[in-house]
């Protein structure tokens, strides 16, 4: 986690890595040790040599080089307390292991651990001194170049970008290399790190787990701080994909590294700032957030929601360090809490680590109690003496700190992965073959294979990328009444499980920013009801939105839905366009005032026709009645009867035989209406030309010819209508086209040509006969009944061709009221212009009621 230093570390990296190589292939025969030699600080002899590469300083001091003679080595300075607890992590186990029974019965195994200082391209320089051994030999002597490796495995580095470069050198050597906290993802890569393998999981999971804990909590509007290194670019790279698909927009991904010059900080604070997320997540080592908690207090920035990786989330210096409560509430991952017998009390008896009383010791001891040997060359007079017994037990320090003791388990697993291989390698049973030659290559492809379990349960294996399983613990910043902060697991993170199942939390409070008790809210937009969808806004990122309500006859049922579904066509949405709901059904019905009124005039027509039937039956004798053949009069009224009846059959729900029925009996009895007006009008022009002098046209068109003439009419018009419904039937439909929210329910035409053949052939009749009456509506009889056919036809006509453009215009059930219209209106002028002035001079003027009057030429009054 400790983020990499300036690119001429690494430049002095390469520099060695192509050194290296152009020593091996060069072509002689011996080798011979060039540059100064590397000291391991610790060190302990064995039959068996691990390697370890840590920091136990974290920095270097700064020279001015002139360039006119050769640098001396780097001076060390900041020491690392932690990293001294990972040594002393790696000691236990080999120490453990050493004294086993079970596991190398009867082989030591040793260590040599260097400082890197935090340096790139030291640890590169150490690495190699690790693989090429480290001794000083004279010129004169000949050391092969074919020597084993000095060390059969590699413990370390700490951090991801060191571990980077040292993987790629010692790569082709094949000597294995576990790392217990390089976590970035692009070391799983085995094309570039072939010996790199670790006992810490990769950002990979971590990377993902944070993304769904964000949007576990309906965090879609987040802010994002990273460490400028390959741990914190690469996670947070992760972060981002994995946010992304989860439907998380970061509203700011700023990088921060700790050497910083203050105007680029200055610049991080300022997008902080200006920033409307509430959640900041922070992929960020521990040194670095260390550095943002402190500018973070000196401008005050409180207020936010903090999501942790592992690198700081349980860092109980950085809480200590967070002295303005800034950090309180953050949630975060963290690997999963472990105990080792016995390891904390070997960790805090360092006095071992002073059998050769080393330096390291010496500078370890004087900053862990502020004091000084006599032997020290500290400058500070005010320091008070060590004398090397001072007790540890009581001292409240970093060092006594044993809450990264999941790491230090890591250390333990990874020294224990390596003895295994190596127990298999040997074929270790009570004794190990100690004759066999130890290879690199075989030691690795062992180490990737070993699976076993610790002492304490914890299984130990590598998948094919050299990654352990990934679990974490979610973890809660907690603030206490002594404000002390309380890591709290809060839950786990399992990535063997299935998506839906590998985040879990308890049900345990938390404690949020503030120390809120509730979930705070970071989106760039509030959630969209039901009933609305959203609307990018241009310019900005998916989570922000307009929320704009479905348009009629659309829904949205869930709440920041992106599309409004349209209703099923039988459906409608309502009011707050949340459901669709069904449609009302629209038809003419007798119920409602128009279909009530519709159904009282075909009744009052009915009736009317009756009572004209009534009138002209009981005075059938009289001359008037029988005047243009009665027989005709009376079916001319039975068709009437049928034409006012027949508008019934448009009202009420439409069905199959009602649909069938209204278009074919309007048709059938209209033409039988009109026949019997066309007989009767055929009469009255053949009566007129047999009057003439030695006309004898009446025998051809006697009622036996009336009776046929209109039985041929009607059967035309019944042939017709029998095609029709043939062919293609009237059915029934339910229209949703005509009104949006509802469903008319109308007879569909079936074949429109069936009905305007219809239609057609009544108003061919309609206009021949109207013709015929018109030709003789001055014929000098007194009384003409030419004069009322004519008006009757004229009125039958004129509401026939109104019709057409008011019915096809007429929306639903108001088209069915404006044929029954016409029927009815139709109807009634045959009815008043034929019948009513025929039934007034029976009723109330009987006097012209005779042959006479009725014979009487025009002209005569």
């Amino acid at each position: 986690m400790t983020p990499t230093q300036k690119w001429p570390e690494q430049g002095w990296a390469l520099l060695q890595l192509l050194l290296v190589a152009s020593f091996s292939q060069a072509e002689e025969p011996v080798c011979m040790h060039k540059g100064d030699s590397e000291n391991a600080p610790l060190s302990e002899d064995g039959d068996i040599m691990l390697g370890g590469i840590l920091s136990f300083h974290s920095s270097w001091k700064d020279r001015q080089e002139t360039y006119k003679h050769k640098p001396l080595p780097l001076e060390c300075a900041s020491l690392n307390f932690r990293d001294f607890q990972f040594a002393q992590a790696m000691i236990f186990a080999i120490e453990e292991i050493n004294n086993s029974t079970e596991l190398l019965p009867g082989i030591s195994l040793g260590y040599k651990m260097y400082d890197t200082c935090g340096s790139v391209s030291r640890s590169v320089r150490v690495a190699l001194a690790l693989a090429n051994d480290n001794e000083v030999v004279s010129a004169e002597s000949e050391t092969p170049c074919t020597r084993p490796a000095q060390v059969q495995a590699i413990m370390g580095d700490t951090s991801s970008s060191p571990c980077m470069a040292i993987a790629t050198v010692i790569g082709p050597f094949h000597i294995p290399m576990i790392s217990h906290f390089a976590t970035c993802a692009c070391l799983s890569d085995k094309t570039k790190y072939p010996s790199f393998l670790r006992t810490i999981p990769s950002d990979y999971y971590q990377s993902r787990a944070l993304a769904q804990l964000v949007k576990h909590f309906g965090w879609t509007w987040v802010g994002a701080i990273r460490t400028n290194d390959d741990y914190g670019n690469n996670g947070m790279a992760t972060f981002t994909e994995a946010a992304q698909q989860l439907g998380i927009c970061l509203e700011y991904s700023v990088s921060f590294f700790r050497t910083d010059p203050p105007n680029k900080i200055r610049k991080t604070i300022d997008i902080v700032k200006a920033s409307t997320s509430k959640v900041i997540v922070a992929f960020l080592s521990h040194m670095d957030m260390d550095v943002l908690i402190h500018v973070l207090s000196y401008y005050n920035l409180t207020g936010y929601q903090w999501v942790g990786s592992e690198g700081w989330i349980i860092d109980s210096q950085t809480a200590e360090r967070d002295q303005h409560h800034i950090l309180d509430g953050a949630i975060g991952l963290a690997i999963q809490k472990a105990h080792v017998s016995g390891m904390r009390e070997f960790i805090l008896d360092v006095k071992p680590l002073n059998k050769s009383g080393n330096k390291l010791f010496t500078e370890f001891w004087e900053s862990l109690f502020s004091c000084k040997f006599n032997q020290s060359n500290s400058s500070a007079e005010n320091q008070r003496e060590c004398t090397g017994h001072e007790d540890l037990s009581e001292l409240q320090h970093g060092f006594t700190d044993m809450s990264l003791m999941p790491i230090f388990n890591n250390v333990y697993k990874g020294v224990y992965a390596v003895a295994h291989a190596l127990h298999n390698i040997l074929g270790c049973n009570e004794t190990c073959n100690y004759k066999m030659q130890l290879d690199p290559f075989t030691i690795l492809q062992h180490t990737r294979n070993v699976h076993f379990k610790t002492k304490e349960g914890d299984e130990v294996y590598f998948n094919e990328n050299g990654d352990p399983p990934a679990n974490y613990e979610i973890v809660n910043w907690q603030p206490t009444e002594r404000g002390i902060v309380d890591f709290v697991t809060v839950g786990r993170y399992d990535a063997s499980l299935p998506a839906d199942k590998q985040l879990s939390l308890q049900d345990k409070p938390l404690i949020w920013g503030q120390n809120l008790k509730k979930v705070p809210v970071s989106v760039c937009s509030e959630k969209c009801s039901p009933g609305t969808r959203k609307v990018l806004q241009k310019g900005k990122p998916v989570c922000c939105y307009d929320c704009i309500r479905c348009a009629e006859g659309e829904i949205s049922n869930t709440t920041d839905s992106i599309t409004c579904v349209r209703c099923h066509p039988e459906f409608w949405s309502n009011e707050r366009r949340d459901a669709c709901v069904k449609k009302e059904s629209e038809f003419l019905s007798y119920e409602e005032i128009m279909g009530a009124l519709l159904t009282a005039a075909s009744l009052f027509g009915t009736c009317m026709t009756a009572v004209v039937a009534l009138i002209f039956f009981r005075h059938r004798k009289t001359p008037i009645v029988r005047a243009n053949n009665s027989e005709l009069s009376f079916l001319l009224l039975f068709s009437l009867t049928l034409c006012f009846l027949c508008s019934l059959t448009f009202i009420g729900r439409p069905s199959e035989w009602s649909c069938m029925l209204r278009h074919t009996a309007f048709g059938i009895t209209f033409v039988l209406c009109i026949s019997c007006v066309l007989g009767k009008t055929m009469v009255v022009v053949m009566a007129f030309r047999a009057s003439l002098p030695g006309s004898n046209v009446m025998k051809w068109f006697g009622p036996t010819q009336q009776r046929l003439s209109v039985l041929v009419f009607t059967l035309i018009q019944v042939l017709i209508c029998i095609l029709w419904l043939t062919i293609s039937p009237p059915f029934p439909f339910k229209n949703f086209q005509v009104i949006k929210n509802k469903i008319i329910l109308e007879c569909a035409l079936g074949s429109t040509l069936g009905f305007w053949a219809v239609l057609g052939y009544i108003g061919v009749l309609a206009t021949f006969c109207f013709i015929l009456a018109f030709l003789a509506r001055k014929l000098p009889d007194n009384f003409n009944e030419a004069k009322f056919i004519t008006f009757s036809m004229l009125i039958f006509c004129a509401v026939w061709i109104t019709f057409i453009p008011a019915y096809v215009s007429s929306p639903g059930k108001f088209s069915v009221a404006v044929e029954i219209f016409a029927i009815l209106a139709s109807s009634f002028g045959l009815l008043i212009c034929i019948f009513i002035p025929k039934c007034y001079i029976i009723l109330r003027r009987p006097e012209k009621n005779t042959k006479k009057h009725v014979m009487a030429k025009g002209l005569t009054k």
